[in-house]
């Protein structure tokens, strides 16, 4: 009867969490029609002894207010169409197909055994996507590429929401990681298991760099970016710090999350927002708000 009981109570978990997860995230709410830029402050004409000037790099576009993506993200579920629930119910089967393997796939790395002072690699296991992320940026600030500081901005942006929501769903679930047990089903006991945040990271960053960008390399984008989060949560596996479904959560987290960044990002209701804009000898962080 206990185990019976425990049974339909990590199920219920799971279904939950993984509700959870997806009533954070979404296609985000973008206008049909776009806003038309603001209009440049107009330069002062050279004189005309001076050699001709070559064009500075175009500034990026603005990007949109935090304060409202962060609404928009949170709120998402109440603007969903018939295709995000279908994504939903996809996420969910997922998660309890692989709640299915969990035991099998921790007995594969370590045995059927307790572990104990298993070294989980956190840093280690963080590196690869934090250089993605740096790399990116490096290369749009060396290159002051407008399309290099819109991808940084998505990657940033989806991190942050989509790492918010892992903790908050760690903390919420309080299961166990297979470093403190060897059941699968020990919820609701003070632990951090669920979802994985170094695989949420991950496919957040690796997303944005698979499906952003022209096409020209879309495959080898794919490539890495989907590849930098199916290897950083085999490492996870490997080191013993998550359960096989921590880390299907975090994927379809990080996932939904970059998407959501991404419909913000190229295509925005720029009321208001940041932008980067590129001067002589470096750049400049302005905010400007459009008043009706």
């Amino acid at each position: 009867m206990d185990r019976a009981l425990r049974s339909r109570k990590s199920l219920t978990s799971l279904l939950t969490a993984a509700i959870l997860i997806f009533g954070s995230t979404a296609r985000a709410d973008v206008p049909e029609t776009a806003v038309a830029p603001m209009p440049q402050a107009a330069s002062e004409p050279a004189a005309p002894a001076e050699p001709e000037q070559l064009p500075a790099p175009e500034a990026p576009s603005g990007t949109p207010s935090y304060l409202a993506d962060i609404g928009r993200y949170f709120t998402a579920p109440f603007r969903w169409d018939r295709r995000d629930w279908a994504w939903c119910g996809g996420a969910v089967l997922a998660i309890g197909l692989a709640h299915r393997y969990d035991r099998q796939v921790r007995t594969h790395f370590f045995g059927a055994g307790p572990t104990q002072n298993v070294n989980s690699e956190d840093t280690k296991d963080a590196i690869p996507t934090a250089a993605v992320f740096g790399g990116t940026w490096a290369f749009a600030l060396l290159m002051r590429d407008r399309d290099g500081y819109r991808e940084g901005w998505a990657m940033a942006e989806a991190a942050a929401l989509s790492g918010v929501t892992a903790y908050a769903l760690k903390f919420a679930t309080g299961r166990q990681t297979p470093e403190q047990t060897t059941s699968p089903n020990e919820w609701f006991r003070s632990g951090t298991s669920f979802p994985s945040f170094h695989s949420t990271e991950a496919f957040a960053v690796g997303t944005v760099l698979a499906e952003s960008g022209n096409d020209d390399y879309r495959f080898l984008r794919r490539l890495l970016g989907y590849g930098l989060g199916i290897a950083t949560s085999y490492e996870r596996l490997k080191h013993n710090a998550h359960w096989l479904s921590d880390t299907v959560a975090g994927a379809a987290l990080g996932i939904s999350s970059a998407h959501f960044a991404m419909d913000r990002r190229y295509a925005t209701d720029d009321a208001s927002h940041l932008a980067l804009v590129p001067i002589a000898g470096g750049a400049m962080l302005t905010y400007s708000v459009s008043m009706p």
